[in-house]
């Protein structure tokens, strides 16, 4: 199971990017953006019953809400922010669309554990 933080290849070597981590319970997001100190990054927790639905809304560039208070935009100009009650992620268009292309790559599936 991927427990380190990666991002789509279809990032290249861009260092502004969506990058996920999977945990046992969950799967985490960040923003690779981000400059101040690790312990204050701003990170989003999504559930195992929510991610392959994100995964679904993330692919058709749509907004939406799912469990938890978890919610999509997409705007107009093609950038992207995902945000929780607490936290909100915010994408440029070339980062949400390597996001998506990863997506379509199946880079972002869960595990399996069965293996």
């Amino acid at each position: 199971m991927h427990t380190e933080w990666y991002k789509s290849t279809f990032s290249g070597e861009a260092q502004t990017c969506v990058e996920i981590a999977h945990r046992s319970a969950a799967v985490l997001i960040r923003d690779s953006k981000y400059s101040g100190s690790a312990a204050g990054q701003p990170i989003i927790s999504v559930t195992l019953r929510d991610w392959e639905p994100f995964l679904c809304l993330a692919l058709a560039n749509s907004s939406g809400t799912l469990g938890h208070g978890l919610g999509v935009t997409v705007n107009v100009n093609g950038s992207a922010t995902i945000k929780t009650r607490t936290v909100t992620l915010t994408y440029t268009a070339e980062e949400w669309d390597a996001f998506r292309k990863g997506i379509a790559d199946g880079q972002f599936s869960r595990p399996r554990t069965d293996q």
